[in-house]
């Protein structure tokens, strides 16, 4: 593929740039252009008027063309593969599940039929619950996963008949630049613009009164920026915020069986995922053997280059993720933590973080209060189921969680008192595009993906019908 430019139908007229880094390597990747307000107004204005002829387009017209949009970028995997890692890190296997799901997102979402409700049909009257498109939409996509979030964005709103414009991460701007390229050949100009910038860029978005919804996925800290500031124009608002996810164990596991796949669960794409297993908690009957199993089955996992075959943990994607992680490993050993695995830094060329697991650490240390998002994971002993669920409902965040038993009653039952969005029975991070995702407490509010996060990015209109 081309170095990623901004697309002609939003006539950038910034003569500045930024530029993203390989965090493999450290070096530089291509220039991008940082857009103006100038550019955003102008982006707004094509998005209304690609709006107003969308929405009054048919399902099938706009299903045939997201299903066309999926296509191309089936068509261009490997060049989307290789430029993901190249931007994000990620190892190419896992760059590769990022783009299939992304194609696989973009045909099913749009199979999902919005409900139509006749809510009464009497003698006097006919009274019907619909949903009509809210107008124009702005996606604000992380650094994570920068396919997938963007394209779950898109495809929500276009079918919805809403425009939208994405604003990608500063840190990952390449492959949404690249998708808004392949989007101006299928869809009518100023549908899906994709604007890259600077810090100044989100809250010009959030602000702006020609823009109707917000869909944001991202910290929670800044969630509640996002929020601030679209409540002075009565925007509608998504937020898919931070997670702390637990993962509760009991002693009736098989752990042999059940270690890589929660070691996978706990540190895919080197951690940085919201709704990743961030605290372990494990029966006491069992703890030193899983511990054991555990440790053992992390340590053979490879730390390299992304493009480097069988690495799992690539580099963490940027320096001040990487910072932040420095600084919570410095907080394990100011607070006399035992550390089971890691627990140091190995500098080299690039952003480079092996797996830390802490041992036990009390409730109240940092490394169990806050969210990681990086490859450092305590295990903590529990016995009491009573005790074991308050302590996983004890944070602010209720993103996901999950129990794991042979007991499917047992774990069913735990299960249902956890306070979080989606709550996995002997899996995590299981996500379909018909499942709707969405956090509890300070995990987010709304929902996407799924019938309800569709419905989100349309308005409810009543429509009456008098008979006589």
């Amino acid at each position: 593929m081309d170095p990623p430019a901004q697309t002609d139908f939003s006539l950038c007229i910034s003569l500045q740039t930024t530029h993203g880094t390989n965090p493999a390597n450290l070096q530089r990747n291509p220039d991008v252009p940082v857009c103006t307000h100038d550019d955003l107004d102008n982006a707004v204005i094509y998005a209304q008027e690609a709006h107003r002829d969308w929405s009054k387009s048919s399902i099938q017209k706009r299903r045939i063309a997201l299903h066309a949009f999926g296509g191309d970028l089936a068509n261009h995997k490997e060049d989307f593969v290789k430029l993901l890692t190249q931007e994000q890190g990620k190892p190419h296997s896992q760059a590769s599940i990022e783009i299939t799901m992304s194609v696989k997102w973009l045909k099913d979402l749009c199979s999902i039929q919005l409900p139509e409700t006749v809510v009464i049909d009497d003698d006097d009257s006919q009274v019907v619950e619909r949903y009509v498109p809210l107008g124009v939409v702005a996606g604000i996509v992380p650094w994570n996963f920068p396919v997938l979030l963007a394209i779950g964005k898109i495809a929500s709103a276009v079918y919805t008949g809403n425009s939208i414009i994405i604003k990608p991460s500063p840190f990952t701007p390449y492959c949404a630049l690249k998708l808004g390229e392949l989007a101006a050949k299928v869809f009518p100009p100023g549908l899906i613009q994709v604007l890259s910038g600077d810090d100044s860029l989100g809250p010009w978005i959030t602000s702006h009164p020609g823009i109707d919804k917000i869909s944001f996925t991202g910290s929670t800290e800044t969630g509640k920026l996002v929020l601030a500031s679209s409540a002075k124009t009565l925007k509608r608002v998504t937020l898919e915020l931070g997670g702390n996810d637990p993962a509760i164990v009991c002693e009736d596991v098989d752990i042999d069986d059940i270690v890589p796949n929660l070691a996978t669960l706990c540190f895919l794409n080197s951690s940085q995922v919201c709704m990743m297993i961030k605290r372990l908690y494990i029966h006491e009957k069992i703890y030193d053997r899983f511990r054991a199993a555990f440790i053992e089955y992390t340590a053979s996992l490879k730390v390299g280059n992304g493009t480097e075959p069988s690495t799992f943990f690539g580099p963490v994607q940027n320096a001040m993720q990487y910072a932040k992680l420095k600084d919570l490993l410095s907080s394990i050993n100011s607070e006399g933590l035992s550390v089971a695995l890691g627990g140091t830094i190995t500098e080299s060329e690039g952003l480079y973080f092996h797996p830390t697991i802490v041992d036990d650490p009390p409730e109240s240390s940092r490394i169990v209060q806050e969210e990681p998002f990086g490859p450092i994971i305590p295990l903590m002993r529990w016995s009491s189921e009573e005790d074991v669920i308050a302590r996983a409902n004890s944070t602010k965040t209720g993103l996901g969680a999950s129990v794991w038993s042979k007991d499917l009653k047992r774990a069913g039952e735990i299960g249902k008192q956890l306070q979080a969005g989606s709550v996995w029975i002997n899996s995590h991070f299981e996500v379909a595009p018909n499942v709707s995702i969405g956090g509890h407490k300070w995990s987010g509010i709304g929902s996407e993906w799924g019938v309800s996060g569709l419905i989100s990015y349309c308005n409810l209109q009543t429509l009456w019908h008098k008979k006589r």
